[in-house]
């Protein structure tokens, strides 16, 4: 029987042919990265592969890493296999992961989502054999509003907490939903502050050409009262801190994708939730496996069971894989 290109091990996605891993979570030789959240790009592997503009948050986030650039679209033979990297909308310099051997496609998703942002490269479905898929929202009651409607909601929220005289604190992950939160904001209401995390992620996407409003980073100096109205960029765990203290009369928010239920939304530390999520709904979801055309599906990480039954009851080969992956998490910082 003939091994599979791809195949799962304790260590991660690995192709036999071309002797790399995708994403893998234990150190490896080669790596083939993704994109830059942590539970994807991790540090001690020896010598790293990723897009153009993913690289650079990689190495700002695990330091002097040996590392290699590839184009999307670009097709690299890696020993007896050709890898190709193209858009998965997720965050920018985000990819799904093509890989071919002796005429077999595999495409490796990462995470991803369907809806274009005005920031990330937009997803581009890729035809392949077999598609590794996340599930993070893998239910039906995940479904997405337009972005134009929450950040409406969002401006809002904010214009009417500076007519309060409130300072709004929005928590959001520091790499690619703080700056997708940023891209949709109205300057005009008032002064947009971020907490470091935020702010040296912008620097480095700034450095690339990706343009984010003007921001004023907090300092130990920085007197809340010198900026009336603003509205704070933070960390989720910056969220009902001492460092948000600072703002005295404030509301906090809380944008994710899990916000969509309202279990979460009460047990959350903030006043208002914004269904906000780098990740594909259910409709997504299903939406990009039937653009690939695979019969087979692997489901890795969210609502694993569930959406793999669907997946089986309605004419796909869909089995779940255990990954370290974590999509998006309600922990201080995630992906």
């Amino acid at each position: 029987m003939t091994r599979p290109a791809l195949t799962f091990t304790d260590r991660g996605i690995y192709c036999e042919a071309g002797d790399f891993f995708i994403d893998p979570w234990r150190p490896v030789d080669r790596a083939l990265i993704t994109h830059g959240h942590a539970d994807h790009a991790r540090d001690g592997h020896a010598h790293y592969l990723a897009t153009h503009s993913a690289l650079p948050v990689m190495r700002h986030r695990l330091g002097d890493i040996t590392a290699e650039g590839i184009a999307y679209g670009e097709v690299r033979t890696i020993g007896a296999a050709k890898v190709s990297f193209h858009p998965a909308g997720h965050v920018p310099g985000s990819a799904q992961i093509r890989v071919e051997v002796a005429g077999e496609v595999w495409v490796v998703s990462g995470d991803y989502k369907v809806d274009p942002d005005g920031l990330s490269e937009p997803f581009e479905p890729v035809t392949c054999d077999h598609f590794i898929t996340e599930s993070t929202f893998g239910l039906p009651v995940f479904r997405w509003r337009p972005q134009a409607e929450v950040a409406a909601e969002i401006n809002g929220w904010w214009r009417g907490c500076a007519e309060a005289g409130k300072t709004a604190i929005l928590g959001a992950y520091s790499l690619g939903k703080a700056q997708r939160l940023l891209s949709m904001l109205e300057p005009g209401i008032g002064p947009i502050l971020t907490h470091g995390a935020v702010e040296n992620t912008n620097a480095v996407m700034r450095a690339q050409g990706i343009a984010l409003p003007d921001t004023v980073q907090v300092t130990p100096e920085t007197n809340a009262k010198d900026f009336p109205g603003a509205l704070v960029m933070a960390p989720p765990s910056a969220l009902g801190s001492a460092w948000a203290r600072r703002f005295g009369t404030r509301e906090s928010g809380f944008a994710s994708g899990w916000m969509q239920l309202r279990g979460i939304r009460r047990r959350r530390a903030g006043d208002r939730g914004f269904v906000v999520s780098d990740h594909a709904d259910w409709d997504g979801l299903l939406w990009a496996i039937r653009e690939t055309g695979a019969e087979n599906i692997y489901v890795t990480h969210g609502y694993t069971d569930i959406f793999a039954r669907y997946l089986n009851e309605n004419g796909w080969n869909a089995s779940v894989v255990r990954t370290e992956y974590e999509g998006e998490s309600l922990e201080p910082e995630a992906g």
